[in-house]
């Protein structure tokens, strides 16, 4: 049996406005294997996309234990979680998120100045993350020369330049049309697939979430009991 890469242990989450204390996860238990591809769905304020945000280590817990590859990381200070996240967590937003002020290269690299790659070292590790994606063509070309999902294929580039131990994606496909929607979940499964890459999804369509190999549903800050089965 595949070990756990997430394991998930009595969550909960609540955010202080004034003096009302606003409960969005409630005592979540889950664990996902190392090279699984998840998709998180529910209705809107159902808590997944602050779900996914604790698991990237954006966000912290109010209570519970949540464990990435053996590391708590709600006991992790903010330097520490900083430096855990530029290693371990490959982001993909539903907007993209480049900098519009750099090329493509650039973009990509952006991971890579944090760590001690040296500049040769990084320019062969954007290169390869580039040509993964099918874009080392428009390796010089800034946001603004790209359509909506070549940006989105930079964005997943930048996500595994530096083959993070887990991809989070929110929304991934959000900002896109049905055809380039589909060749980036195309791209996803690839990257679980072929490179083994962990994934957890937060999506509320159904036709992206049946890509992915397994779903969870949050109601109301609490997990649904899983009934699908695993896509082998």
């Amino acid at each position: 049996m595949t070990p756990s890469l997430i394991h998930i242990h009595e969550l909960s989450k609540a955010y202080q406005r004034g003096e009302q204390c606003i409960p969005v996860l409630e005592g979540v238990n889950l664990d996902v294997a190392a090279g699984e591809f998840v998709a998180l769905m529910g209705p809107s304020g159902s808590g997944k996309s602050t779900l996914l945000n604790l698991i990237a280590g954006i966000d912290k817990p109010s209570s519970g234990r949540i464990e990435i590859a053996g590391v708590d990381i709600a006991t992790l200070s903010e330097g520490e979680l900083a430096d855990w996240r530029a290693v371990n967590v490959g982001f993909i937003f539903q907007f993209y998120n480049l900098m519009p002020v750099l090329t493509a290269f650039e973009n990509v690299e952006l991971p890579l100045l944090l760590t001690r790659l040296s500049r040769s070292e990084r320019k062969r590790h954007v290169q390869a993350a580039l040509e993964r994606v099918s874009l080392a063509d428009r390796i010089d070309h800034y946001p603004n020369e790209l359509s909506g999902g070549q940006q989105q294929r930079v964005a997943i580039a930048r996500a595994i330049v530096s083959d993070p131990t887990l991809i989070v994606a929110d929304e991934p496909t959000g900002d896109l049309d049905r055809v380039t929607g589909g060749e980036v979940l195309d791209l996803l499964e690839q990257l679980n697939r072929e490179l083994g890459k962990t994934i957890v999804m937060v999506t509320h369509d159904p036709k992206a979430a049946a890509r992915a190999r397994r779903l969870i549903h949050l109601e109301k800050g609490e997990l649904v009991p899983d009934d699908a089965t695993t896509v082998p």
